[in-house]
């Protein structure tokens, strides 16, 4: 368990609804920070975290994967619904205001900054931490996954920590 994970958020999810960690008592969360403007990291993370659902057969009808907005500015609820409806329909986009997304993002100790790319048509990006988190039942942390991992490595960890758990 890491204790500097406290996973709380007070967010709006990409169809309007006001949501807290506590919405999903009862399912494992599977949580990824990211932005949908991203060109790299976010599609890439968000294809194997796909990946791994889909190896995880039934357990993964027990996990609500989340895909968290480090960018609030450009990710409204209709941006995030339209970006993970098409490619990533598992994902459930949640987003907020400015003091909301950062609360969240410290709650789980992810870095994220705003910095000059001449290559967005917004003439910004958002580099930030490219870690999975997984919560049990209860939201409380139960464990991370390095973006390093492969697809096959992090459903193998989470079949161990939640394959025999109600």
């Amino acid at each position: 368990m890491n204790p500097n994970v406290v996973p709380r958020y007070d967010l709006v999810d990409h169809h309007g609804n006001a949501v807290t960690e506590q919405h999903f008592t009862g399912q494992y969360q599977l949580v990824f920070f990211g932005f949908t403007h991203c060109r790299m990291v976010c599609p890439t993370a968000l294809t194997k975290l796909s990946t791994v659902l889909d190896d995880l057969g039934p357990l993964a009808d027990r996990i609500q994967p989340l895909y968290v907005s480090v960018d609030p500015d450009r990710d409204t609820p209709e941006v995030m619904r339209a970006f993970l409806e098409t490619d990533y329909p598992r994902f459930l986009g949640l987003t907020g205001n400015t003091e909301a997304t950062e609360a969240a993002r410290t709650a789980f100790r992810v870095f994220a900054t705003r910095k000059a790319d001449p290559d967005d048509p917004d003439g910004y990006a958002v580099p930030h931490t490219a870690v999975t988190y997984l919560l049990d039942t209860d939201a409380t942390y139960l464990a991370h996954f390095p973006d390093v991992l492969e697809a096959t490595e992090i459903a193998d960890r989470i079949r161990e920590l939640c394959g025999t758990r109600t």
